[in-house]
């Protein structure tokens, strides 16, 4: 306790001569930490007598302040000076332009499915969803489709396990999104039923409209009194808030396909006039999808009472409706990756699709 002045000005040479921030802790732990060497003084005046402390305890307070208060000052002084060292080696201009930012883009077929999904959803449609990898009964006999149609064949589907010794039967890459609606029709409650299944598909063939894999939208509705006009009604006002077209036509033509019965293919009315597609105008006509009432052996094939439920399904390819709205050219286009194609055909990230504000 006699030797204060020298110990004030020990922390104080210590204070003078510290080079970094790292330096002034380590002075102030060794003086006022717990341990310290003041707080110990501080700590014997408790035991002090009555005279003694009434003179030590002003002068440790004192030694207390004056050490902190020197901190703080050089605290200030070398926080400056390693300012002042970054402002001399970072030195920016703050007078340029800043670096443009990119905002990332939505995928024309991301974007064309959340509209399609909006606009069924009004309709009162909900989303299924099943594996990509499928069975063969799935995928084609529980569809009513023949054993010797040409789908089957390996120059038209990718079989993953088509080996005849293994016992077990073969696996595909889905070729339609159609095999969801048979899952969906197997629960327990699944019919009746108003569903869409978006989702990729995958079919040998490869040229300016057609890609090994693509995206494709089927929808299925079942009750007890469903017709070809709600068929038709449905069809309608997708295609006429999805083009946003108001006087949109629709034909109806017959065709066949193996899990509908009666099948019509649909086709929009359009003008190919001076080498753009209009739609909703002009003598033209394109087709767009494939639709009819679910063939009651599909029905059968789900346990379902086809004497008292009846339906209609629908399918159509997600990268071709993005085509004709969107005057994409190529589909190959949208699986090369090229960031320069979607910043072009791209969508912006914010604008959510609505029926109400407008689907872009």
């Amino acid at each position: 306790m006699d030797d204060l002045d020298k110990i004030k000005q020990n922390y104080l040479n210590s204070i003078s001569t510290a080079s970094s921030l790292d330096d002034l802790e380590q002075i102030r732990i060794k003086g006022l930490g717990k341990k310290g060497e003041v707080t110990s003084l501080m700590k014997a005046i408790g035991s002090m007598e009555e005279s003694e402390r009434r003179v030590k305890a002003p002068k440790l307070n004192f030694l207390k302040t004056e050490i902190i208060e020197e901190i703080e000052k050089k605290k200030l002084l070398i926080t400056e000076e390693n300012i002042n060292k970054r402002i001399s080696v970072e030195w920016l201009d703050v007078s340029r332009p800043s670096r443009p930012s990119q905002m990332g883009k939505i995928h024309p077929i991301s974007q064309v499915t959340e509209e399609v999904v909006e606009i069924f959803s009004n309709l009162g449609f909900s989303i299924a969803e099943g594996p990509q990898i499928e069975s063969d009964w799935y995928n084609f006999d529980a569809l009513n489709i023949p054993p010797e149609h040409p789908a089957r064949q390996e120059f038209d589907t990718f079989y993953v396990d088509s080996n005849p010794d293994s016992g077990s039967p073969p696996h595909v890459l889905r070729t339609h999104t159609s095999p969801v609606q048979i899952r969906h029709m197997e629960k327990e409650n699944g019919v009746p039923c108003r569903i869409i299944v978006p989702g990729k598909v995958f079919r040998s063939d490869y040229d300016q409209t057609h890609t090994p894999m693509f995206n494709q939208l089927e929808g299925l509705a079942i009750d007890k009194d469903l017709t070809m006009s709600h068929l038709k009604w449905t069809l309608e006002e997708f295609c006429r808030a999805f083009f946003e077209v108001e006087d949109l036509e629709l034909r109806f033509r017959s065709s066949h396909f193996p899990f509908t019965e009666p099948s019509a293919e649909v086709d929009i009315r359009c003008s190919w006039e001076d080498g753009i597609l209009k739609l909703g105008q002009g003598e033209s006509w394109l087709e767009i999808l494939g639709s009819g009432m679910v063939h009651p052996k599909v029905l059968t094939a789900c346990n379902v009472d086809s004497n008292c439920y009846q339906g209609f399904a629908f399918g159509m390819g997600i990268d071709r409706l993005a085509m004709l709205k969107y005057g994409i050219p190529d589909l190959r286009s949208f699986f090369e990756g090229d960031v320069r194609w979607l910043d072009h055909y791209g969508f912006d990230p914010l604008n959510i699709p609505s029926t109400n504000s407008g689907l872009r």
